[in-house]
């Protein structure tokens, strides 16, 4: 009787240099190492630690809101309304605080203001499921932000450095290293972890390539959806903690931008605006390198609006490569497959 071979069926592409070369991560860490290497030739004494670590934690503020923005973006949606969240958690950490609150019960209020408003906008968008996120969040960014005038006006929130540990919040260190950085680092791996290897993360890519056929396959959607909001609200309560810390003040108009920032991280990091596709690596190397490459600029004096005209500029570019090189190769796999059927089509 004869044997049968068996055979292995490898469910994993191999990996070849080519393919890990043409990765986005790669791609960015190019831009990573570029970025750095200018603001070095601008500055003698950017490589210093105390320097770098100095010029990571004046984004790490705003660097908080792209964890979770990544989760909305992976969703198919996004939340324009970050930068108001965090204006309106800042004005009621400020203005608890200076009414004779504890700190700690202030920073409670910033934090519990700040999921409210994910839960918000999450209750409105799985409640009314015709309504696009970009409409609802583009509302609520208003609203929040008009709340927040309200309560202050054109006043300001002061006096929240003379708690001392609230100042530590920001500026205290362990060895060379700023806390904030320690807890950006903590919650990018939670995150991180979450959306790769648990079943939510499972099911927010299912949702964002294909929402319909998640809800056919038993996938609870709108729990999701609204867990996300209510996560990115939380977090940018966060963010308002630790901007009040950093500027020992709040007023109204404080985090203007912010919903951009975040947004152009996560694009930039790969995570595709269509939902169900990107990576969350890339998304913690865009951080960094578009916060060092603000800074390299804003140490060569390079004015605000130059410094956005650039990032849109790069923004533009790194998203087109992709596609470009997506298109030469599909355009050769044409060729060779036409090439191939005219050798079986040609007369024997």
């Amino acid at each position: 009787m004869a044997e049968h071979g068996s055979r292995n069926i490898v469910s994993t592409q191999k990996k070849t240099l080519r393919s890990v070369l043409l990765r986005w991560e790669t791609l960015l860490l190019v831009l990573f190492v570029a970025v750095n290497v200018m603001n070095a030739s601008i500055s003698s004494n950017y490589l210093n630690v105390d320097n770098i670590f100095t010029a990571i934690s004046t984004f790490l503020v705003r660097g908080f809101i792209a964890l979770p923005m990544a989760y909305i973006l992976v969703l198919g949606e996004i939340d324009l309304s970050v930068g108001s969240t965090v204006a309106l958690s800042a004005t009621l950490l400020g203005l608890s605080y200076n009414a004779g609150l504890p700190m700690g019960a202030s920073v409670l209020i910033a934090l519990f203001c700040g999921m409210a408003c994910g839960l918000i906008n999450g209750l409105l968008l799985t409640q009314f499921q015709e309504l696009a996120p970009m409409i609802v969040t583009l509302g609520t960014m208003t609203l929040y932000r008009g709340i927040a005038e309200i309560l202050l006006g054109s006043q300001s929130a002061s006096n929240l450095h003379q708690c001392a540990w609230f100042y530590e919040l920001y500026y205290a260190k362990l060895g060379p290293i700023p806390y904030v950085f320690l807890v950006f680092c903590l919650l990018a791996v939670v995150f991180g972890f979450v959306l790769h290897k648990t079943l939510f993360g499972r099911q927010l890519y299912a949702i964002g390539t294909n929402r319909m056929a998640a809800h056919y396959a038993g996938v609870p959607v709108q729990r999701v959806r609204f867990i996300s909001y209510a996560l990115i609200g939380l977090v940018c309560g966060l963010s308002a903690v630790f901007y009040g810390s950093w500027m020992g003040t709040v007023r109204s108009d404080i985090a203007t931008g912010y919903e951009l920032e975040a947004i152009s991280m996560v694009v930039l990091g790969g995570i595709s605006t269509a939902g169900g596709k990107g990576n969350f690596p890339g998304t913690i190397i865009s951080i960094f390198t578009v916060g060092l490459l603000r800074y390299g600029l804003g140490l060569a004096n390079v004015n605000t609006q130059t410094i956005l005209m650039i990032i849109g500029a790069i923004l533009i570019l790194m998203v087109m490569l992709p596609n470009v090189i997506d298109t030469s190769s599909a355009k050769k796999a044409r060729a060779s497959a036409a090439g191939m059927q005219q050798q079986v089509s040609a007369p024997q």
